[in-house]
């Protein structure tokens, strides 16, 4: 059984109510709620937020709330809560973004798809095919063992590639960057959320850095399909015109 969580906060310093800003006639929560209703390996899928706002709005269209402590530093903090108080025994938790509308239902079935008993912790990647995606710091980059599994997750270009123009650097290395969602098997979702904040993590400022530092395994899924958020209100109209619609 696999419970889909989608983490909701009011409170956003370069987007304040983002949950619930309009999109064409539907809040962003219930857009990004009914994409992932849709996905067909989830058992079920919640909203966990510590705001009543977000809570009534999402009762009035039908969703599943579960409200949470408003002071987590994370959305993998918030989703161990929800996971304690939801009903039902689940062996995967998925965190799904709730700034991304239009995430295809697909795409979280990869991730589903990809959750046994051997895997601890799960997330997506994409492959990089532009010189100008794989050097933006915005973006970060992923190296791999044999297993698809993370070695090192950073916002620089890794691994170097010598004696090749960096502008070449793409077509000689397979190179992924990271897609957002991670799969998180019950029991290891309450040991991670244990661990004080590492090293690596607050270079980086990548928080699956620390789980990497703990020990853990992180099994990366390749996807084709692209995630497009709104972390300001510019970007709705930049993620309408990508999505045309």
């Amino acid at each position: 059984m696999i419970l889909g969580i989608i983490p909701a906060r009011y409170g956003s310093s370069r987007f304040p109510g983002k949950p619930l800003v309009d999109i064409r006639g539907k809040s962003m929560i219930q857009r990004v709620y009914e994409q992932a209703s849709k996905a067909k390996k989830l058992t079920k899928v919640v909203v966990a937020t510590d705001d009543n706002r977000i809570a009534e709005h999402v009762k009035s269209f039908g969703g599943e709330v579960i409200m949470t402590e408003p002071n987590h530093p994370s959305g993998t903090d918030r989703c161990y809560e929800a996971l304690r108080k939801a009903e039902g025994n689940y062996k995967f938790v998925i965190n799904i973004q709730g700034d991304e509308p239009f995430i295809d239902p697909h795409q979280i079935d990869e991730l589903a798809n990809a959750c046994n008993d051997s895997t601890e912790l799960l997330t997506q990647m994409i492959s990089v095919d532009s010189y100008e995606v794989l050097f933006d710091t915005g973006e970060v980059k992923i190296a791999l063992n044999d297993h698809k599994e993370a070695l090192f997750f950073s916002r620089m270009v890794i691994p170097f590639v010598k004696g090749i123009d960096q502008k070449e650097w793409h077509k000689h290395h397979h190179y992924y960057r990271h897609v957002g969602m991670y799969a998180y098997r019950a029991d290891i979702l309450e040991k991670i959320t244990r661990l004080m904040p590492s090293d690596l993590e607050k270079a980086e400022s990548l928080e699956q850095l620390r789980w990497l530092e703990a020990g853990y395994k992180i099994k990366c899924v390749e996807t084709k399909y692209d995630s497009h958020c709104v972390d300001t209100p510019e970007d709705i109209e930049k993620v309408l015109k990508l999505m045309r619609l």
